[in-house]
């Protein structure tokens, strides 16, 4: 069973949007486990103290190593080999790649990191892996985790109805994905693309594939700059 443990100051965050819809279906049947540790229940104090002012000074309070090394070291046994993350926007940017990779393993333990960052030491120590949703800053890591396992989960075998729904989607094959259509065949004066009723098969995929093309050479160059070249033709000898 694919399990995601996540480890938070907030745990009644969790499940949140991942109990409703197809996660929340998933969950119930049993097809990924997901447990939401309180970080504060491993605080060595009273005050279930989980921060401490930035040595060097600075504004904020920064994450304790020795609290979060216990919680982390709580829910990790010798043998689990699940991945560490911390969710961090300093970390490495997630793809759909990556996606694929921890949806196809065992799971995934989360750190979700609070004020202005976490300790470095407790990341070395416990080869935290820093992921990150992209180029913006938000007030915690458990957002970032909610969309990050239901990124995973919706790629589980039995979560989604058509096999076919996750191979035709953006970043499936380095492209972002065609246009949809559905009825009325006229809105507001547009119509459905002729081509996409025509009943022609062939001539709807190679549509399908010029428009994911378009759009992706327009709004992701990067994408685009990243595909493989088609090989080139040997000029024709005089």
């Amino acid at each position: 069973m694919w399990r995601a443990t996540v480890l938070t100051i907030f745990p009644e965050m969790f499940p949140g949007p991942l109990g409703l819809s197809l996660a929340g279906k998933a969950l119930q049947k049993g097809l990924w486990a997901l447990d939401a540790v309180d970080i504060r229940d491993h605080a060595g104090d009273k005050h279930r103290t989980v921060d401490d002012s930035p040595a060097g000074g600075g504004p904020g309070m920064v994450m304790k190593a020795d609290v979060l090394a216990r919680a982390i070291d709580f829910v990790t046994a010798s043998s689990d080999r699940r991945p560490r993350l911390l969710l961090s926007p300093r970390g490495t940017p997630l793809t759909q790649r990556r996606i694929v990779e921890l949806a196809g393993g065992a799971g995934a333990v989360m750190l979700c990191g609070r004020f202005e960052g976490v300790d470095e030491r407790v990341i070395e120590a416990r080869a935290l892996e820093e992921v990150s949703l992209g180029d913006f800053v938000l007030s915690g890591g458990e957002i970032a985790a909610l969309a990050l396992i239901d990124a995973c989960v919706r790629l589980l075998p039995g979560v989604m109805g058509k096999e076919a729904s996750g191979t035709e989607e953006s970043f499936a094959d380095g492209l972002l994905e065609y246009p949809h259509y559905t009825r009325p065949q006229l809105f507001e004066g547009r119509p459905i693309p002729e081509v996409l009723t025509s009943g022609d098969h062939g001539k709807i995929a190679a549509w399908r594939r010029a428009e994911a093309e378009r759009l992706t050479r327009g709004r992701r160059p990067d994408l685009w700059a990243e595909r493989p070249k088609p090989p080139q033709k040997p000029a024709k000898s005089k």
